[in-house]
């Protein structure tokens, strides 16, 4: 065959060659960028083939957001809370236009993170586990913590990634004082600079802005130590606004004590609860779940659509059985003490009603000596625990915490322990049923024997508590 006629066909078959192998490459590039990058090729990349610009995809909801948000952030620079020279993340931002506004007033080093990547402006990540290294930025910015549904791993990753001295501004809907020093509480490593209202990107809604600095040296969230439980101002304008003590000894007091818990104003209707690590709801002498859990709790006390961690505290056997079925509730089969011990566990009944025992179940009594004859009694040993100790373990101030307590007598002891202890200090809102030698249904004139204490010394108790701070509700 003529050498002459081969060397064409070669050249067709190295040029097929290369044209395959060029349509390949563009092949890898397209599915490398749309599946793994999500994006149209970037300017001074190295795996561009094509130098051009680079024109942003963030979808914008409008000029209006982006000139809003370069006002905010020219009144920070002013304020000396931020600089051009920044590095600067927003944090839960949607569409972008926090980090265009940075950007159109010359906050170069900007970046934001989102559920959904839009680069080059949004990357992806959560504001509770953020892609970047310990001590990177210089100034955080978010709108986004109420949307984070973690607010404590949210405060957590802002104080890795913020650099000592650098500054976190955040925009917030806090609607009370409460609310606000609950969002406060959040950020151990964040020292508060200020707070103020501002209009929001929507001439209609009003918002919080807070600024914090982030400390060089910092330690945990201060707790309360003794019986000295902090007592700011907001809590005394909250326990002046709740109903008020019934002062005088009710003479029918099935009537008016059962009666005055239409009158209580429950903590919830009156603060924002929002910016609480969990909330918890603790039921000392739970008795039946239907006793006050299911017919209370669960129906009528407000939770502000709360998902509530509900513990049962019930030495009495005959109701442990019911709690298995239900899943809901942590049941604490003890009974709650001042320290860990065996006890007696009394059922009494009143004599008088002999016709009765068959029917139901008397209420139960914990103490280490007998009780008076004047009652039948079955008695069994049963295990006590440090109730101030256990809710020191489970809880802390950045908790919301709800307590109702009807422990036959014993609240005289456990008060003073969980002050003592300064647990009490832990728990928002208490629901306290004082058992005093009240006046009898069944027999006019007399008193029952069962309690030694009086109703004056009930509400010396009531007294003591709101005076630190706690709001305390009279429960029937």
């Amino acid at each position: 065959m003529d050498p002459f006629t081969l060397k064409p066909n070669l050249l067709k078959n190295i040029l097929i060659r290369c044209l395959s192998f060029g349509v390949l490459v563009f092949a890898v590039r397209f599915a490398f960028l749309v599946a793994i990058r999500g994006q149209s090729c970037v300017a001074d990349d190295d795996f561009c083939l094509f130098n051009v610009p680079h024109v942003y995809s963030v979808a914008v909801k409008s000029e209006k957001y982006i000139d809003y948000y370069a006002s905010v952030f020219q009144d920070l620079i002013a304020e000396g809370y931020l600089s051009p020279k920044s590095n600067s993340l927003c944090i839960e931002t949607l569409t972008g236009e926090e980090v265009h506004a940075l950007k159109r007033i010359g906050v170069s080093e900007s970046i934001g993170i989102s559920k959904k990547a839009s680069p080059p402006l949004i990357l992806r990540g959560q504001a509770w586990k953020q892609p970047f290294k310990g001590n990177t930025f210089d100034f955080e910015f978010s709108t986004g913590l109420e949307r984070s549904g973690f607010p404590v791993e949210f405060s957590s990753e802002i104080c890795r990634t913020l650099k000592p001295g650098g500054f976190l501004v955040v925009h917030v809907t806090a609607k009370d004082a409460y609310s606000l020093q609950s969002f406060l509480d959040l950020f151990n490593c964040l020292k508060w600079i200020r707070s103020r209202e501002t209009d929001g990107p929507d001439s209609s809604t009003t918002i919080q802005e807070i600024v914090m600095k982030k400390e060089r040296q910092f330690s945990p969230l201060n707790g309360n130590s003794g019986d000295k439980c902090s007592v700011p101002e907001l809590k005394r304008e909250i326990i002046r606004n709740s109903e008020p003590l019934i002062k005088q000894e009710p003479l029918k007091p099935w009537l008016i004590l059962k009666s005055n818990i239409r009158n209580i104003k429950y903590l919830t209707s009156m603060v924002d609860i929002s910016f609480k690590r969990k909330y918890v709801y603790v039921d000392v002498g739970a008795r039946s779940y239907g006793s006050s859990i299911g017919s209370w709790f669960k129906k009528q006390y407000p939770k502000q659509n709360k998902n509530f961690e509900i513990y049962a505290i019930e030495a009495d056997k005959a109701f442990h059985e019911e709690y298995k079925m239900k899943k809901s509730v942590k049941l604490l089969p003890y009974a709650a003490w001042i320290r860990n011990e065996t006890l007696f566990f009394e059922i009494t009944r009143d004599p008088r009603k002999k016709h009765t025992m068959q029917k139901g179940r008397g209420m139960g009594r914990i103490h280490p000596v007998q009780s008076s004859v004047n009652y039948v009694k079955d008695v069994d040993k049963i295990q006590g625990f440090d109730i101030a100790e256990w809710l020191k373990s489970v809880v802390s101030e950045r908790d919301f915490v709800v307590m109702k307590m009807d422990v036959e007598g014993a609240e005289f002891h456990l008060m003073p322990r969980l002050i003592d202890t300064g647990a009490i200090c832990l728990i928002d809102e208490v629901f306290l049923e004082c058992h005093y030698n009240r006046w009898q249904r069944c027999c006019p004139g007399e008193r029952s024997p069962k309690y030694q204490n009086t109703y004056a010394q009930c509400l010396d108790l009531f007294n003591s508590l709101r005076a630190k701070g706690i709001l305390v509700h009279q429960w029937w």
